[in-house]
């Protein structure tokens, strides 16, 4: 899925693992359900909900907008369920 970015890895996204939630980058055209719906189909898990938020800009002296074209979002997975290649 081209509209999936990548999987975000920070201290907070870390510590959210252990609270069953995965953090990834997505194109800002994407909304929660298509993205809920995807990865239900592609890992095989069931999603409970999904948190979504844009990432903005450093501020740039002549730069019109302070969003850029990504989006993060957070899936929060049903108990028992799990993303496997995030476990190390």
């Amino acid at each position: 899925m081209e509209r999936l970015k990548n999987q975000l890895i920070t201290e907070k996204s870390i510590r959210l693992l252990q609270q069953n939630q995965y953090t990834f980058h997505v194109d800002s055209k994407l909304t929660k359900s298509e993205m809920k719906n995807w990865i239900e189909q592609f890992f095989d898990v069931k999603v409970e909900g999904i948190n979504s938020s844009r990432v903005r800009n450093k501020k740039k002296k002549k730069s019109s907008s302070n969003f850029t074209s990504k989006k993060k979002m957070i899936a929060r997975l049903r108990a028992n369920y799990l993303i496997p290649f995030f476990l190390n």
